[in-house]
């Protein structure tokens, strides 16, 4: 029998960490079937009573970041209209 990860997942230490701002801890989960990306900080309460953790997730299936989008390149204008006319000539 095939273990059945539904409705669980697994969370670890990020050994890739290069920023501050990268996560401490990433992972994967599975909700329901579907399947997510699991990120986690430890933060600090401000009061100092204690850490905790922040978490995020983004489904698995989601594009990259893209680089921004470029406007199209514009076709050099030839100076003729191409567009139908109701001159019948």
């Amino acid at each position: 029998m095939a273990y059945d990860s539904t409705n669980s997942g697994i969370l670890s230490r990020n050994d890739r960490k290069e920023q501050p701002n990268h996560p401490d801890f990433k992972g994967a989960i599975n909700v329901a079937g579907v399947d997510y990306w699991l990120s986690g900080w430890i933060k600090e309460r401000n009061d100092k009573t204690g850490k905790f953790f922040s978490l995020s997730v983004k489904p698995k299936d989601a594009p990259a970041a893209a680089a921004p989008r470029q406007a199209p390149a514009q076709q050099p204008h030839s100076g003729f209209d191409d567009m139908d006319s109701d001159i019948p000539f």
